[in-house]
C-alpha cells in the first residue's frame, strides 16, 4: 500500500482558473482517510496560501513549497526543513535581471514582491479576486526591489524570471547562469494560464524559469519527508505536470504525469493521467488507491 501521495500545484491540482474541484476534494479526502496521506509539493512559497489550500483538501501534516526549499509540518505549526536563498544571490540576480529589463519577482515566506503585475503576478493578482481575502497570495509591489531586499531581513526562497520573447528571455537566462550556487529551473515549453475577463476568457503565456539555491529539488525534500515520517521512498505516488517535477515522478515509488505535461516528463512517467482542467489527480487517486482499497 502507498503511505504517501506527493502531488503538485499549479497545473496539476489547481485546474486552469487556479481552482480545485469538489470531486478531487472528495477524492483527496477518502485517501487520506483511508491511511494514504496527502501533501502538496509546490513552487509557490506564501505560507498563508500554502496552509489554506492544504486546509481545503483536508491535508493536516506537512506541504513543501518554494520547489523544494521548505518542509512546513501543519500541525505544529513550523519549519522543519529550509534551504533559502542567500540574500546576496538575490540582489546579484536583481542586478543582472535590471540591467537586461527583464521581469522577475521574489518569493519570501509571506509574499511575492514585484514591482508590476505581470505575467504569473498578474494571473495570482486575478485569482485572488475570486478568493476570501485569508486565501489569497500576497503581492507587495514597490517601486525599487533591490532596495527592498537589501533592506530585508525575511527568508528568499526563489527568483521568478518571465519573458514573452523566446530570444530575449534565453539570451538573459545564459547570463543569469553565470552566477554561482544557484539552481535555474530548465524550461522548454511557455507557461500557460486562464485569467476570466468579464465574459472573456484570457490566455496569458510567457516564458519562465524559476532560480532557488543550489540542491533545491521536491526529490530532495520528499527524501526527507520520508525519513521523517518513518516510510520508503517506494511507497511515494507523486504527480506533477513540469520540469521542477522530474525527480519525484521519475524516484518515486509510482511516477504520475498529467495528460499536458511537457513530453520529457510523459516519458519518465509510470502513468499519464488526465490534464489539470478533466481531474487527472482524482484519476491518478482512483487508478492507485481509491478503487483498490474498495475491491477489499
Amino acid at each position: 500500500m502507498y503511505k504517501l501521495v506527493v502531488v503538485d500545484l499549479d497545473g496539476t491540482l489547481l485546474n486552469s482558473y487556479g481552482v480545485v474541484t469538489e470531486n478531487t476534494k472528495k477524492i483527496i479526502k477518502e485517501t487520506i482517510n483511508n491511511g494514504t496521506d496527502v501533501v502538496i509539493a509546490s513552487g509557490r512559497s506564501v505560507m498563508d496560501y500554502m496552509k489554506n489550500i492544504s486546509k481545503e483538501i483536508g491535508s493536516q501534516n506537512y506541504f513543501i513549497a518554494g520547489n523544494g526549499a521548505i518542509v512546513y509540518d501543519i500541525k505544529n505549526d513550523k519549519t522543519i526543513y529550509k534551504k533559502y536563498l542567500n540574500k546576496n544571490k538575490v540582489l546579484e540576480i536583481i542586478k543582472e535581471c535590471e540591467k537586461n529589463s527583464i521581469y522577475y519577482n521574489i518569493y519570501t515566506k509571506n509574499a511575492i514582491i514585484t514591482k508590476s503585475l505581470n505575467y504569473n503576478t498578474l494571473y495570482y493578482h486575478k485569482e485572488n479576486l475570486k478568493k476570501e481575502e485569508d486565501k489569497r497570495t500576497v503581492i507587495n509591489i514597490v517601486e525599487n526591489p533591490y532596495k527592498y531586499v537589501e533592506n530585508s531581513d525575511e527568508d528568499f526562497l526563489k527568483i521568478a524570471i518571465c519573458d514573452n520573447d523566446e530570444i530575449i528571455f534565453n539570451s538573459i537566462i545564459k547570463k543569469i547562469k553565470k552566477i554561482k550556487n544557484i539552481e535555474i529551473l530548465e524550461t522548454e515549453h511557455m507557461a500557460s494560464k486562464k485569467i476570466k475577463q468579464g465574459t472573456q476568457e484570457i490566455s496569458v503565456e510567457y516564458f519562465y524559469t524559476e532560480i532557488t539555491r543550489a540542491g533545491v529539488d521536491k526529490w530532495e525534500t520528499i527524501l526527507f519527508l520520508t525519513e521523517t515520517m518513518g516510510i520508503k521512498p517506494e511507497e511515494v505516488i507523486a504527480i506533477g505536470d513540469n520540469i521542477n517535477d522530474y525527480k519525484m515522478i521519475q524516484n518515486a515509488g509510482i511516477g504520475v504525469a498529467m495528460g499536458e505535461s511537457m513530453p520529457k516528463v510523459k516519458e519518465i512517467a509510470d502513468y499519464v493521467t488526465e490534464d489539470n482542467n478533466n481531474e487527472g489527480v482524482a484519476n491518478a487517486l482512483q487508478k492507485y488507491i481509491t478503487n483498490i482499497l474498495q475491491k477489499y
